[in-house]
């Protein structure tokens, strides 16, 4: 079974006052979706991208008001990667509760929302916009399957690791 063979990726999960689980295939209601990730290609390889503080993460981020998911996805792209998105295919998405007593933006849905996970082509356009505010990227690397879960895997993200399996699995 999936979830067992990518056992990280659907645990059960915490991130600060949030806690989440992932779901296969699952689209949500657009008013319900908070943040977009997408596990990026080129041709065969991965894209990934590290930090300032030496961390590598899957690029996304948070909508603003009046974003529609893609417009959000594109964004982050530009802020993070550098690149443009070529096409998008949803993978399933985090359920996702938080605690707080506020939602992160007041135009964000809470306490229950959804963060959407997809794979997509991509085409570099230039260097991460890196915006004030916002998280610092140093690299963006375009590898094999295996170097992008090598790197994953070295800074404790596991379930990144096995979110970019899944999306190189549902490309066939």
């Amino acid at each position: 079974m999936l979830e067992n063979e990518l056992r990280h990726l659907f645990a059960d999960t915490r991130w600060g006052a949030v806690s989440a689980r992932f779901e296969l295939n699952t689209l949500p209601p657009d008013e319900l979706i908070s943040n977009v990730n997408l596990v990026p290609y080129i041709g065969d390889r991965w894209v990934v991208i590290r930090t300032n503080e030496g961390r590598y993460e899957v690029p996304g981020g948070t909508r603003e008001a009046g974003e529609t998911y893609l417009d959000t996805l594109c964004r982050e792209l530009m802020e993070e990667a550098g690149a443009e998105l070529v096409s998008f295919k949803p993978l399933g998405a985090w359920l996702c509760t938080s605690s707080a007593p506020e939602p992160y933006k007041p135009h964000l849905p809470h306490p229950t929302f959804y963060r959407l996970a997809g794979v997509g082509e991509v085409r570099l356009a230039g260097r991460p916009a890196n915006p004030p505010g916002g998280e610092t990227i140093v690299a963006v690397e375009i590898v094999s399957l295996a170097g992008a879960q090598t790197r994953f895997r070295s800074c404790g993200r596991y379930d990144l690791a096995d979110l970019y399996l899944l999306a190189a699995r549902s490309r066939g």
